[in-house]
């Protein structure tokens, strides 16, 4: 029998001899498309090479893809346990055709290698085609030799693949594997491949899927024949290795099975106890993969986004836990195991191993912490549904529980399947926009007008030349002013001016954009930012301060070398920062974000705890040696694969091409980035950590300043030392001790005050003995007091009890122009009926107030100061009701 790892590799080698490239696994987070939360399918990183706006320098590709299908279009979260074959993380193998091969080197491969190199018998295999595609048919036929009766015909919404609303598309053709009758659930005698289809049949799984992209779908639905048409195949890898390993379900394949056993020896569970809880075994192997693998890629726990995902899908892990007999943290043991089975293929598990067993007992302590109270109040909510006959979960509720309890709506939704009931989840969405304006997970991206308005002018892809000069001349090739394209922008206008080819860097990959000006032989643009409207186009942004600019005029354009400077001054600065992180901290801080600005840089990185006093010195010290060592910056363009294996750092999310710009700094920081840099660290000149913080859970911030930023604030806190040393008539560098010296004084004075007002209260305490009342055989006393502050009142309250014993005091004073009062009563007078909240109360409510505390110490406040004496009057009548009351 053939491991995982041994199919994942044969299907790669396969194709390599067959001439295609074996490109890596792209991250689970899509670089550069704001219209997947994942990627959820193996031609995700090649999306623009199909769309034709990204050119390769081959035409045949193959890979092992890391997915994930949890929100939106393709969600199997809740199949995922009581299904054999859904997951939320799985791999998809696949082959790409970029206008090579088409329709029949797709079949012929596919044929070739399910019975020739997987060894599938030709007669447990069918095909699906298109309800069109003849052609499709045909070539089974002539082909792998399939007989017409094994050829089954699906319409457009199980055989006919879109990109989008428009775009590429075309027919696809799916491979089914007949499993044996005894796994058929349809209950139809001629059970097919178009039967299971529509019975969802556990008879018939789908292996392979073959898409044919033929066509372009036109805005008015119309289709037109692409000039080179382009394959683009997925086969489900858990369930290929589930069929040639011959068991019943993926999990019990050698990609679930040592995490299933492992959960079964922490439980404890016979063989028979586990298969009673199949499903939350299920549940836990696999949201364990998805769990490593997300944060591997750069998710961390949170409440939006992706990083809602994580943390709902490792929740749910840890509350099936829970129901199975875990009662403590087992989350990280189970990761582990996905570490040790996964990691010879994906590095980057093994890579961050500490940082991803360390985020996941965090999260899963986090999740525990509140868990009981939570499923305690969704019971409580039960039964009173159950008592009012309602079987749906309010969405306020449902809110309260994610907002206050940190369970995700899924879960929620969980709990409620599993007493009957279900959850208002509009509610449950209304109430979030409107506490928190979060847009949803799943949101989809629209494309704003004014990139539609670029994308129609069809305009040819900018030159940048920024790195080698900062001025250069150029055609103006668009002007777009108030939203439409002009041909002239006068004097006064705001505008966006297009360039052939321009010396502006636009602001991408953290880093601002260029300001400047532009000039034509009639007019000038002060330039304030330049942006890409379209990932091919730079569009400069400014005013036309003398004008007009006519298209089609040559401009030069002018960088701001200074400002230029100082950004790059930043961004260097960056790369050595986030170095000398990985190198105190460890190589799981990676970069989370970044902005570089001509002023100052901020750095968002992964790390689980606040930095320490030493940690952030160590830090800025690493990196002021490495400008003082005035390391050369280099530039090296070269392959994404060679970058990598010299030691690059890719940044997760970022999308790359197979040629990547490698930027240098010694020997001591190697990073992928195409923004613009120094030629040596020296000229940073000095760099400056001004904070570090949390921005969230996992995830930190650390702001600096270099250069002349760094110049200018050094500047200002030595003019700050210096106005303090005069403040304090002292020289700045003994500013530190007379400071300390001062401080003492103060202190001591401090404390002699509060020894003399406490002597001075003790005199008045006794001066207010004589008021005290008998009630009902209680002790009573209800004064006005001289009291400064709350603090000074009920120390007045305490000196009393302590005199009186077993009484009731309540004393009252004017602080802040507004009347104040503290009740205190002796524990046991609680028990006759007496109550200081309640006492308080009823005297605020004279004042015009309220207040409230403990049966023996509350207090209140109030805003009518003249009726603070008439408060303080009721009170003997007050305890007097109260003790014949109780």
């Amino acid at each position: 029998m053939k491991t995982s790892a041994e199919i994942r590799a044969s299907f790669l080698n396969y194709f390599k001899s067959k001439g295609h490239r074996i490109v890596p696994s792209s991250s689970l987070i899509p670089g550069n498309d704001p219209t997947l939360l994942f990627t959820n399918a193996g031609m995700v990183q090649f999306k623009d090479v199909f769309l034709g706006t990204e050119k390769r320098d081959y035409q045949r590709a193959t890979t092992a893809q890391k997915c994930m299908r949890v929100a939106g279009k393709h969600n199997d979260l809740e199949n995922v346990g009581p299904s054999p074959r859904h997951h939320t993380f799985f791999e998809m193998l696949g082959n790409f055709s970029f206008g090579d091969y088409f329709k029949a080197g797709a079949i012929a491969y596919a044929w070739e290698y399910l019975t020739e190199h997987l060894g599938l018998p030709p007669d447990r295999l069918a095909a699906t085609v298109y309800t069109e595609d003849d052609e499709a048919a045909s070539l089974w036929q002539e082909i792998a030799g399939l007989p017409a009766a094994r050829i089954g015909r699906l319409g457009a919404k199980s055989n006919f693949w879109e990109m989008g609303d428009t775009g590429p598309c075309g027919p696809n053709s799916e491979i089914f594997y007949d499993r044996g009758r005894k796994y058929c659930t349809c209950g139809l005698p001629d059970c097919t491949p178009v039967t299971a289809d529509k019975h969802d049949c556990e008879r018939w799984w789908e292996v392979w899927n073959l898409v044919f992209m033929q066509f372009n779908r036109n805005p008015d639905r119309s289709l037109t024949p692409l000039p080179k048409p382009s394959v683009d195949t997925g086969m489900g890898f858990e369930r290929i290795v589930s069929v040639l390993q011959g068991v019943d379900s993926n999990y019990d394949t050698d990609l679930f099975l040592p995490m299933i056993h492992r959960t079964q020896e922490l439980l404890g569970d016979s063989d028979a106890a586990a298969r009673e809880k199949q499903i939350g075994y299920r549940v836990i192997a696999d949201h364990s993969r998805a769990t490593a693998f997300l944060i591997a890629d750069g998710v961390l726990p949170g409440n939006i986004g992706r990083s809602y995902v994580l943390r709902l899908i490792l929740r749910r892990a840890a509350r099936y836990g829970r129901l199975m007999g875990f009662h403590d943290v087992f989350m990280p043991e189970i990761v582990r195991v996905v570490i040790d089975v996964m990691g010879a293929h994906y590095q980057e598990l093994v890579q961050r191993r500490d940082f991803i067993l360390a985020a996941v007992a965090q999260e899963e302590e986090r999740f525990l912490q509140t868990l009981d109270t939570g499923l305690g109040l969704f019971d409580g909510l039960a039964r009173r549904l159950s008592a009012a006959g309602e079987t749906v979960v309010p969405g306020e509720e449902a809110f309260r529980l994610y907002d206050t309890y940190g369970f995700p709506l899924d879960l929620t939704r969980d709990v409620a399947r599993e007493r009957g009931l279900t959850v208002d989840e509009d509610g449950f969405r209304r109430a979030l926009e409107a506490q928190r304006q979060r847009a949803r997970a799943a949101q989809h991206f629209e494309m704003d007008e004014e990139a539609e308005l670029f994308r129609q002018l069809e305009l040819p892809a900018t030159e940048f030349v920024g790195y080698e000069t900062t001025e250069a001349t150029s055609e103006v090739l668009a002007l777009v002013t108030g939203g439409e394209a002009v041909s002239e922008a006068r004097e006064g206008q705001s505008v966006e001016v297009v360039l052939a080819r321009t010396p502006f860097y636009g602001e991408s990959g953290g880093q601002v954009g260029d300001a400047g000006v532009l000039e034509t032989p009639t007019g000038r643009v002060a330039v304030s930012d330049t942006r890409h409207p379209l990932p091919h186009l730079t569009a400069h942004i400014g005013r036309v301060v003398a004008g007009p600019i006519i298209l089609g005029q040559v401009a030069t354009a002018r960088v701001d070398a200074e400002r230029r400077l100082d950004i790059a001054r930043n961004h260097t600065a960056t790369h050595l920062l986030h170095r000398a992180l990985r190198e105190v901290l460890g190589e799981h801080a990676r970069q989370a974000g970044s902005l570089v600005s001509p002023e100052r840089l901020r750095f968002d990185f992964t790390h689980l705890a606040a930095l320490t006093d030493e940690e952030l010195a160590r830090v800025q010290a690493l990196v002021n040696a490495h400008i003082r060592d005035n390391l050369p910056v280099s530039v090296e363009v070269k392959s994404y694969q060679e970058a990598l294996q010299s030691g690059a750092v890719a940044l997760f999310g970022e999308k790359y091409g197979d040629v990547v710009r490698l930027v240098k700094a010694g020997d001591y920081s190697r990073e992928l980035c195409g923004g613009t840099h120094l030629a040596a660290t020296g000229q940073i000149g000095l760099f400056w950590i001004l904070s570090e913080g949390s921005i969230g859970a996992g995830l930190r911030r650390i702001e600096a300043v270099t250069g002349r930023g760094a110049e200018a604030y050094l500047r200002q806190q030595v003019d700050q030392l210096r106005q303090v040393a005069e403040l304090l008539e002292t020289k700045p560098a003994q500013a530190v001790a007379r400071a300390a010296e001062v401080v003492e004084q103060l202190r001591a004075q401090q404390r002699e005050i509060e020894q003399l007002r406490r002597e001075l209260a003790q005199r008045q305490v006794e001066a207010l003995l004589p008021q005290v009342q008998q009630v009902s055989g209680i002790p009573v006393l209800a004064a006005r007091v001289p009291a400064v502050d709350m603090n000074n009142l009920r120390e007045f309250t305490d000196l009393l009890r302590d005199r009186l014993g077993a009484a009731v005091v309540v004393l009252g004073a004017v602080i802040a122009d507004r009347p104040a009062l503290v009740a205190s009563i002796a524990p046991e007078l609680v028990g006759r009926g007496l109550n200081a909240v309640k006492l308080v109360q009823a005297a605020a409510q004279v004042v015009g107030g309220g207040g409230g505390g403990r049966p023996t110490m509350a207090q209140a406040g109030g805003k009518d100061v003249a009726r603070l004496d008439e408060a303080l009057a009721q009170v003997a009548h007050w305890v007097e009701q109260d003790v014949k009351a109780g």
